[in-house]
């Protein structure tokens, strides 16, 4: 059996590709919407793929099922609940698909979404023990699939958390203990609150070491799965909605071209957003106004749709050598309406240097400063419910996660100055852009974050 994991850190994303030798049948099993690695991948090893299975509507990025069938004429097949608008195969509960010696078998695990299934593989038929089990959103290493998401709408968290429980405690918990364990989320994810940073494990490991695993009775299970989950970045039911649709293939990034200063700076003036993909330091130094800074280098496709909309219109300043990939890490994610990017970023700020700003920045020491002065700022604390637990925060700061803060800008004092924090100062560079751009000018964010606020104190 052919069988390779193919994880993207920036979404702590995993899909998989799984081959029989002897037939030369391959199976894609959620990919991403740039499938060239896939595809690659298949040909290299002379397999011809011949289905792509998505395990649930994924919420986080946009499926790749659409451009493989394209692409190589595969079927495309979900779990017996899913409706959508192309041609898909439903795949029912024990369901087994050959593709020669190595079989897979469907194993229905409502609880993270109504359709979810997950996937048996089985080396050779007659094998009684998989050698594993593709548990998409339902089991995570260390954690389950969070039940609140607003992919399912309609169904709420109690209704899929009691079918998660269903699923992991008398379904996948039943599997034999050394069934290896090949999750669709790492470490990072928002689908979960508490993922490892390890890419597989096998059932009697998640018997021993994870939470939601351990026995419980279903009311105690639902209450550990939905306290203390963060809030959803904004695109995630625009995601999960889109997946189900029978939307445009993915285009390869050449489409966005190059501008000159003159064209950037008329449509910059016409109202589209300009995207700065730079890290903080090289926005800090010089950017246009209004710009909405999300460094590329970390969670950036997340991060643009936690702050900023599908329907935004983009201009994107990026790093240099780095505009297509910027392109396409949007597009993942289904942030497709981008005009095109600055071909000469200095060039640009240079072409309009009343409209180049530098973001003013504090250092731990400076900030108490202006605690203790007669104009203390207000400190907006942009972490996680998590990080501000057991008192680690800066007293009387005010807690706006950066996951909800694009629609909660009208909490902020109408005056004064604003200092963001987060934990390290990656994201209170996108949270401060965010609220100047909302027309604020006295914002600063906190140099090293709340970790140099500690290390000073």
């Amino acid at each position: 059996m052919y069988f390779a994991q193919h994880y993207l850190d920036c979404l702590s994303q995993a899909a998989y590709v799984i081959g029989d030798p002897t037939s030369g049948k391959a199976v894609v099993v959620d990919p991403r919407r740039d499938v060239d690695e896939y595809v690659a991948d298949a040909e290299a090893h002379g397999f011809t793929v011949e289905a792509v299975i998505n395990t649930h509507f994924h919420a986080d990025f946009l499926a790749g099922h659409l451009e493989l069938a394209q692409r190589t004429g595969a079927w495309i097949g979900y779990g017996r609940r899913a409706v959508t608008e192309y041609p898909i195969r439903k795949l029912a509960d024990g369901e087994r698909i050959p593709l020669g010696e190595v079989t897979l078998q469907i194993l229905e695990t409502p609880g993270h979404t109504p359709e979810s299934i997950s996937i048996l593989v089985f080396e050779k038929p007659e094998d009684t023990v998989p050698y594993g089990v593709l548990t998409g959103d339902a089991l995570f290493i260390g954690d389950v699939g969070r039940p609140d998401l607003l992919a399912s709408a309609g169904v709420t968290a109690q209704e899929l958390g009691a079918m998660l429980y269903d699923s992991v405690h008398r379904k996948l918990m039943t599997l034999p203990d050394e069934v290896r364990v090949f999750p669709a989320h790492g470490a990072g994810s928002a689908c979960g609150k508490n993922l490892s940073t390890e890419l597989q494990s096998t059932i009697g490991m998640q018997r021993l070491t994870n939470y939601a695993c351990q026995p419980m009775d279903q009311d105690t299970f639902v209450r550990l799965v939905t306290a203390g989950q963060s809030a959803a970045p904004g695109y995630f039911s625009y995601d999960a909605d889109l997946n189900r649709r029978n939307r445009d293939l993915f285009q390869a990034p050449q489409g966005a071209p190059a501008l000159d200063a003159t064209e950037f700076a008329r449509l910059r003036g016409a109202g589209t957003v300009v995207l700065d993909a730079r890290d903080q330091f090289d926005f800090a130094a010089g950017h246009l106004a209004g710009s909405v800074n999300v460094p590329l280098d970390g969670r950036f496709a997340e991060q643009v749709g936690s702050v900023l909309t599908p329907e935004d219109e983009l201009l994107i300043v990026a790093p240099e050598g780095r505009a297509e990939e910027t392109v396409t890490r949007l597009a993942r994610i289904g942030f497709d309406r981008v005009h095109g990017y600055a071909a000469e970023p200095e060039q640009l700020f240079l072409a309009l240097p009343e409209q180049t700003r530098q973001a003013a920045r504090l250092t731990a020491e400076a900030l108490r400063e202006e605690l203790a002065s007669d104009r203390p700022p207000l400190v907006l604390d942009v972490r996680n419910c998590g990080e501000r637990a057991d008192g680690r925060s800066i007293d009387g700061s005010m807690h706006i996660p950066l996951t909800e803060l694009a629609k909660r800008l009208d909490e902020l004092p109408a005056e004064g100055p604003v200092v963001v924090h987060c934990a390290g100062g990656h994201r209170s560079s996108i949270a401060a852009s965010l609220i100047r751009r909302s027309g604020r000018t006295e914002v600063y964010d906190l140099l090293g974050g709340y970790g140099a606020w500690e290390t000073a104190a």
